[in-house]
C-alpha cells in the first residue's frame, strides 16, 4: 500500500466522532514537578488541637499495673478482620496496612486482636478514619494501658487533653534538618528512658501536605534490628543493659523557654527485651535517649551504640516508610519499634495528635524465640547466612 493511503486512512480515523470525543472530555492534568497545591486553613477545624506547652509539674512516674490485652486476641486475628475489606503487608518484616475497619466502633474482641496485629506486624496503618474523633482516640488508647503524659513536649489547647501530644508544623515553620544527623532521629516515643516505656501508640494526621507533598513517616523494626544481628552479638548483648535519659530533652525545653512539667529521669533496661505477647526478642535500642552501655569500657560502649544506630538506621528491609493522607491513622508498638519522620514538607502544614498508654517494664527472657527463626521454622523459610560466607552479586 502507498504511504500516501496509510496517511489518509490514519487521518481519517483520527477524525472520527466516536474517537474525538474521550479525547475531548479528557480532563486537564495540572502537573508541576515538586510542587503541590497548598490548602488555605482560614476557620480551621481543628483550633482546639493547636499545641499549647502549659506550665504545671506533675510528679514523678510510679510503676502502674499493665496487662498486654494482646494476650487475650486472636492468634489470627478473626475478630478485627470480620470487618475488613482488604489487608496486605508492606514487607514481611514490618507494616501492615488494613481497609474497611472503623477504629472509632471496636468491640473489645476486635481491640485485643488489634493489639496482637501489631504487636506481631511492629506498626499496622488504617486510611481515613474520620470517626476516630481525639475524644474516641483516647478512649480507645485506655483500653489498652495508662495514658501517658509527656513531661516536655506540646499538649492541644482544649484542656482536659494533657494525655494527648500534638505534632504541629506550620507553613512557616523553619526546617530543622540540618540541626540532626539523619541516624540520631529515630527514636521510640515518650520515652525509653521512663520506667514503664510505652507500647501501643496511635498517630492520627487531621492536616497534612496532600500526595507527594512530603511528611512521610518511616519506622524500623526492633524484631529485625535483633535478628539482623550474629548469634555472637545477640548472645552478648542479652546479657547487658543501658542507661536511657531524658536530660538532653529536657534541656532542650529549657533553652527553649519552655515548661520542663515533671523532673528528667535516667533508667536503666535491658540492651535487648522478650515481648509478652510474641515471646520475639527485640532490640530496645534508639539513638536520642541511649547514653551509655553499662558495665563496659565508654570507647566499647560508644562503639557498639554507633553500630546498633547503623543497624536500625540504614538496614532497608526492616523499614517501612507511611505516605500520610488526611485522617490516617498509624498504630504501632513502641516496644518493637523506631520511627522517624521525614522533612521536606514546607510549604504545607503538618498536624497529628498522639495517643500512648505505658507498657511493662522491659524484661529479657533468655527462653524467648528470634521473630526470623521462629517464622523460618513455622513457614519452611531458608535460614539466613550470618557468617559473611560465600560469593554472591550485588542485589539490585
Amino acid at each position: 500500500m502507498a504511504p500516501g493511503l496509510v496517511e489518509s486512512v490514519q487521518y481519517d480515523a483520527f477524525k472520527n466522532s466516536d474517537v474525538k470525543a474521550p479525547l475531548k472530555n479528557k480532563p486537564t492534568i495540572n502537573y508541576t514537578p515538586g510542587r503541590n497545591v497548598v490548602e488555605s486553613h482560614e476557620n480551621y477545624e481543628f483550633e482546639d488541637l493547636r499545641p499549647r506547652f502549659p506550665e504545671v509539674k506533675w510528679p514523678a512516674l510510679t510503676e502502674v499495673p499493665y496487662h498486654d490485652k494482646g494476650l487475650n486476641g486472636d492468634p489470627e486475628f478473626r475478630n478485627l478482620l470480620s470487618a475488613a475489606t482488604d489487608v496486605f503487608d508492606y514487607n514481611p518484616k514490618i507494616g501492615t496496612e488494613v481497609h474497611g475497619v472503623d477504629l472509632a466502633n471496636l468491640t473489645d474482641a476486635q481491640k485485643d486482636d488489634l493489639a496482637r496485629l501489631i504487636a506481631t506486624r511492629g506498626v499496622v496503618f488504617f486510611r481515613d478514619q474520620k470517626n476516630l474523633t481525639i475524644d474516641a482516640q483516647r478512649e480507645l488508647g485506655a483500653y489498652f494501658g495508662t495514658l501517658h503524659k509527656h513531661a516536655t513536649t506540646c499538649v492541644p489547647q482544649r484542656p482536659g487533653l494533657e494525655d494527648v501530644h500534638v505534632v504541629y508544623t506550620g507553613e512557616n515553620s523553619t526546617d530543622m534538618r540540618a540541626m540532626f544527623a539523619p541516624s540520631f532521629l529515630w527514636h521510640s516515643d515518650v520515652m525509653t528512658y521512663e520506667i514503664q516505656p510505652p507500647s501501643y501508640t496511635s498517630l492520627k494526621v487531621v492536616t497534612g501536605p496532600p500526595r507527594g507533598g512530603g511528611g512521610d513517616t518511616l519506622w524500623s523494626s526492633q524484631y529485625a534490628a535483633y535478628d539482623a544481628l550474629s548469634p555472637h552479638m545477640q548472645k552478648y548483648l542479652e546479657g547487658l543493659t543501658a542507661l536511657h535519659s531524658a536530660e538532653m530533652q529536657a534541656q532542650g525545653s529549657r533553652d527553649l523557654g519552655r515548661p520542663v512539667r515533671r523532673e528528667p529521669v535516667i533508667t536503666e533496661h535491658p540492651i535487648v527485651r522478650t515481648h509478652p505477647v510474641t515471646g520475639w526478642k527485640a532490640l530496645f535500642f534508639n539513638p536520642g535517649f541511649v547514653t551509655k552501655i553499662v558495665g563496659i569500657p565508654k570507647t566499647e560502649s560508644d562503639a557498639i551504640l554507633g553500630y546498633l544506630n547503623e543497624i536500625v538506621a540504614t538496614t532497608q528491609e526492616l523499614h517501612v516508610r507511611f505516605q500520610w493522607n488526611k485522617n490516617d491513622v498509624a498504630f504501632w508498638d513502641n516496644r518493637v519499634c523506631n520511627h522517624s519522620a521525614s522533612y521536606g514538607f514546607a510549604p504545607h502544614r503538618r498536624h497529628a495528635v498522639r495517643v500512648c498508654c505505658q507498657g511493662e517494664r522491659p524484661v529479657f527472657d533468655p527462653a524467648g524465640k528470634s521473630q526470623e527463626d521462629d517464622l523460618a521454622e513455622r513457614y519452611g523459610l531458608p535460614k539466613v547466612n550470618k557468617d559473611g560466607s560465600g560469593i554472591v552479586n550485588y542485589n539490585d
